[in-house]
């Protein structure tokens, strides 16, 4: 059986997948898609434009009208409605709204057939929370990415302090981590999980080059098992 040309990350909130993802995908010269960044300008968009984050007709015709275009350039990851969200959306308080809006069908919906159609013509790096499960679960190499709950808010608290937010403390980080934690394992829809055939990838130990090494290293013997040219 073929198999698909993506290189599937999965892993919780703060796990440093997308960090090392969009690393990976520079050093091998691969398309890299930020599946969060999906979920996030979704959901900063509609409650920006006062629209409930609830299935319904209104959420459906916001998505068929959103016009979400992804990796326009290099300063603007994300954009809806014209709108550039790539930097609005790492704010804090948007982390809630995501974890809100990614458990509506519709919305996973439409951005499963968004991703998949991204990747038609491209070798590339996905990641998210079911990308091997659930929008590519015959991609080639598939690689879940954790770290322990302290570790992760750490690297959360890190983020937002570098991003300007100085009233976050490290105890609302971690509340905030084990909440969607919570939020993404048990949701009904696309449930974040290990694949069956994915390798794990504990990062709790690691600075970014070794995980950068132990990923190449993954990536380049399934290519091999596979027949597929990096």
């Amino acid at each position: 059986m073929s198999k698909a040309h993506v290189i599937a990350i999965d892993g919780p909130s703060g796990s440093g997948k997308s960090t090392v993802a969009k690393q990976l995908a520079f050093e091998l010269g691969l398309l890299y898609i930020d599946t969060g960044s999906m979920f996030r300008g979704l959901a900063y968009s509609t409650d920006a434009n006062n629209i409930a984050m609830e299935s319904g007709p209104q959420l459906i015709e916001f998505l068929n009208t959103c016009n979400l275009e992804y990796g326009k350039s290099k300063d603007e990851l994300i954009s809806i409605k014209g709108k550039n969200l790539t930097h609005i959306i790492r704010e804090h308080h948007v982390s809630k709204l995501a974890s809100i809006i990614s458990q509506l069908p519709e919305v996973r919906n439409y951005l499963l057939d968004f991703q998949r159609n991204l990747v038609v013509k491209n070798l590339c790096v996905m990641e998210g929370r079911d990308i091997g499960t659930v929008v590519f679960p015959d991609a080639f190499c598939k690689i879940f990415i954790t770290a322990s709950v302290d570790i992760r808010a750490n690297r959360r608290l890190k983020q937002l302090k570098e991003q300007g937010n100085e009233d976050v403390t490290l105890e609302q980080v971690i509340a905030d981590v084990k909440k969607r934690d919570d939020s993404d394992i048990n949701r009904t829809v696309a449930p974040l999980k290990q694949a069956d055939d994915a390798l794990l990838l504990d990062t709790s130990d690691l600075n970014l080059d070794q995980i950068l090494e132990k990923l190449k290293t993954i990536v380049s013997d399934k290519a091999l098992q596979t027949g597929i040219n990096l």
